[in-house]
């Protein structure tokens, strides 16, 4: 998607630096449309403990149009919805999509659950253990989109 000039032009709300010398080459990066974009931002810092690296505002109206969070190694970009595009309603207990934080530890997935629950998150399941030991929970942000965080890391060849 390309972004017009104004889009970038305030570009510079770096709050964090970022290892610019690791190897990103092979990385897959979430993205996701809101329709009040800042509001998500300060969701995900809030309850999922992101960090804003990188955003971007149109610069006649203030509105955020991109912005790149990150925590630990996982990054999520949030975008503005301008096409007013349609989230899924649960059905038995998931919007059937999601995106995954792993935390690696039962503990931190259950603080994540204490601080979405403040936040007056919709908790879809959890936190409960899997057959297969995942702990984790589904939760819904406040625009609807589901995210599930767990203890297990995926990507590893045993559990």
């Amino acid at each position: 998607m390309s972004h017009p000039a104004a889009s970038v032009a305030r570009a510079g709300e770096r709050r964090r630096d970022v290892d610019e010398e690791a190897d990103m080459t092979e990385v897959l990066s979430a993205f996701t449309c809101y329709r009040d974009p800042d509001a998500a931002v300060r969701w995900l810092e809030r309850v999922l403990g992101f960090e804003v690296v990188s955003a971007y505002r149109d610069e006649a109206s203030g509105r955020l149009e991109h912005a790149e969070l990150r925590r630990g190694e996982a990054v999520v970009m949030v975008q503005h919805d301008a096409q007013g595009y349609d989230v899924p309603a649960v059905k038995g207990g998931s919007v059937g999509h999601g995106l995954y934080l792993a935390v690696g530890e039962d503990a931190a997935v259950d603080e994540l659950h204490r601080r979405a629950v403040e936040a007056g998150a919709h908790v879809l399941a959890g936190p409960a253990t899997t057959e297969w030991g995942n702990h984790h929970v589904e939760l819904l942000d406040p625009e609807g989109r589901q995210w599930s965080v767990g203890a297990y890391v995926p990507g590893r060849a045993a559990w």
